[in-house]
């Protein structure tokens, strides 16, 4: 079983969007039994709060329900996770700062550098935005998450 860890500032957008378009994939090509599947967030601001509701519609668009709640990233995960997705620089920088002996940073990765047909190098904070960067947002997720299963498959 792989176990992929999504992370984003405050597991509120980005990461329960990604989560969820991840186990999407999965879902369709029957591969859910193989794979354990969670996000969480760099800051506890919103904990046990479901995805806000404008990445909630955005998927909702393509017919996936975020069901997830938010939680803060903990050192365990480190140990725990294979993969460990963040969702721009920053993101990685703090989840670095959880390994200062740097053992997991090969598990520690920009999402996007799976990305297959765009050419966003990060997924950005849709928080502040409108609608428009929130359908953007899940777009580049699409993308990228269809390049990390193809390459975890080919594995």
């Amino acid at each position: 079983m792989k176990n992929i860890l999504f992370v984003c500032l405050g597991n509120i957008c980005r990461s329960p969007a990604a989560e969820g378009i991840f186990l999407q994939l999965l879902a369709v090509k029957n591969l859910t039994k193989h794979y354990y599947v969670d996000s969480a967030g760099i800051v506890n601001n919103h904990v046990g709060e479901l995805p806000d509701k404008r990445t909630r519609e955005s998927t909702k668009k393509r017919g996936i329900d975020l069901i997830s709640h938010s939680r803060q990233i903990k050192i365990e995960d480190l140990e725990k996770f294979d993969y460990i997705l963040c969702m721009d620089q920053s993101n990685i920088f703090n989840v670095y700062k959880l390994d200062p002996q740097n053992l997991y940073k090969d598990k520690i990765k920009l999402l996007t550098d799976f990305r297959i047909n765009l050419n966003h190098t990060e997924v950005p904070d849709p928080y502040w935005g409108n609608e428009s960067d929130f359908d953007l947002v899940t777009e580049i997720l699409f993308d990228s998450c269809n390049g990390l299963l193809n390459m975890l498959e080919k594995k």
